[in-house]
């Protein structure tokens, strides 16, 4: 079961990373997985929701940081 869970929050990450084009969905993305993963991660430990906020607010600051350096590189292009 706890495999089976890890496995579907690894392949929804793969589908979804490259999800958004402007910072509040790069964000909103990258909370969802990070959320996703964290309570995968969290249930093995027995606290689902715990790991589901964590993981949110790391996946929120990922996404974030994400957007930032895409727009960055963006406007080096020639």
């Amino acid at each position: 079961m706890k495999t089976t869970t890890l496995t579907l929050c690894a392949l929804a990450a793969v589908a979804l990373a490259g999800c958004g084009t402007t910072t509040g969905e790069r964000t909103g993305s990258g909370a969802l997985l990070g959320a996703g993963t964290g309570a995968a991660i969290g249930s093995l430990s027995g606290n689902a929701g715990k790991g589901a906020l964590i993981g949110g607010a790391a996946g929120a600051l990922g996404g974030y940081l994400y957007d930032q350096d895409k727009k960055k590189q963006e406007s080096y292009s020639y």
